[in-house]
C-alpha cells in the first residue's frame, strides 16, 4: 500500500499502476520531503514531477503546500492512476500530462525561451517608445502553473534501466534559463548501481542519499548557462548514506 505521508491529506492511501512502475517506497518519500522542508520549497511551490507514476512524489508535495503542481508520464495507464489519485484526494492545482518526460521537458524548454525572447523584445520596444513601452513584461515564462519565475522543485524518478544519455537530455532541457527558479531543487532518483547523472552546464548537485538499492541526488541551478563551463567542482557535498532503512524496488515512477 501506498499513502501520503503527511500534510492536508497525509495518511490517505493512493492507487498504484498494476505493473510497468517501481513506486517509492514510504519510507524512502518521507526522507526526501524532510530534507525538502528543511530546505523550505514546499509552501506555494510550482512543482513538475515526470516519470510520475502514481503522482506519489508530486501529490506528496500537493498536500505539503504546493500550490501548482503538474504530473507527466508516458504511459495511459500510470496517467490515468494518477488522475484517479487526484480526484480521489480532493486536491487542487494538480494536473495529470500524458507525455514523455524528454518532449515535455523540451517543449517546457522551448516556451521558457520563446517567452524570455518576447520579454527581451517588448523590453526592447519599450526603450524605444520611452514610458509607453510593455513595462514589467520581462522575468514571465511559460512554467506549469504560470506566472513570473520558473519552477521550484522537479522530481526525475525514471526507470532504472533508463540510458544515461536520455537522461541527460531531460536534466539539459530543465537547465534552460528560466525553467527553473532562483533557489529551486532537482531531486533525481537512481540506482545505486548506475552511474551519477550527467550533470548539464547549469545544473549542480549539492547532495546524494542512498536507501538500499535507491540513490537520491539533490541538485541546484547555477550562473552557468548551457554552454559555458562547469562551475567548479560540482561533486556533491554531502554524499552520506541515509538512515532510513533501504528502499522499496519492487516495481518506474513514484
Amino acid at each position: 500500500m501506498t499513502r501520503i505521508v503527511a500534510g492536508s491529506v497525509g495518511g490517505r492511501s493512493i492507487a498504484v499502476p498494476a505493473k510497468g512502475t517501481r513506486p517509492t517506497s514510504d519510507r524512502v518519500r518521507e526522507a526526501i520531503f524532510s530534507r525538502l522542508e528543511h530546505l523550505d520549497v514546499l509552501d506555494g511551490a510550482r512543482v513538475l514531477d515526470l516519470y510520475a507514476g502514481s503522482g506519489a512524489l508530486g501529490l506528496e508535495a500537493a498536500s505539503r503546500g504546493a500550490v501548482a503542481v503538474t504530473l507527466v508520464d508516458s504511459a495511459r495507464a500510470a496517467a490515468d492512476v494518477a488522475r484517479k489519485n487526484v480526484a480521489a484526494l480532493g486536491l487542487t492545482g494538480v494536473r495529470v500530462t500524458t507525455e514523455s518526460a524528454e518532449r515535455f521537458a523540451a517543449a517546457l524548454a522551448g516556451r521558457v525561451a520563446g517567452a524570455a525572447g518576447v520579454a527581451r523584445a517588448a523590453g526592447g520596444a519599450a526603450g524605444t517608445a520611452g514610458a509607453g513601452g510593455a513595462a514589467g513584461a520581462g522575468g514571465v515564462t511559460a512554467v506549469p502553473g504560470g506566472g513570473v519565475g520558473g519552477l521550484d522543485l522537479v522530481f526525475l524518478d525514471p526507470p532504472y534501466d533508463l540510458a544515461e544519455d536520455d537522461l541527460a537530455v531531460v536534466l539539459t532541457h530543465l537547465a534552460t534559463p528560466g525553467v527553473l527558479a532562483d533557489g529551486a531543487v532537482v531531486v533525481v532518483e537512481r540506482s545505486t548501481r548506475t552511474p551519477e547523472p550527467a550533470w548539464p552546464d547549469g545544473l549542480a548537485p549539492f547532495a546524494r542519499k542512498d536507501y538500499g538499492e535507491t540513490a537520491v541526488y539533490y541538485a541546484e541551478p547555477t550562473d552557468a548557462a548551457p554552454g559555458d563551463a562547469a562551475p567548479g567542482d560540482t561533486t556533491p557535498a554531502d554524499t552520506t548514506p541515509g538512515d532510513e532503512g533501504p528502499a522499496s524496488s519492487d516495481s518506474v515512477g513514484a
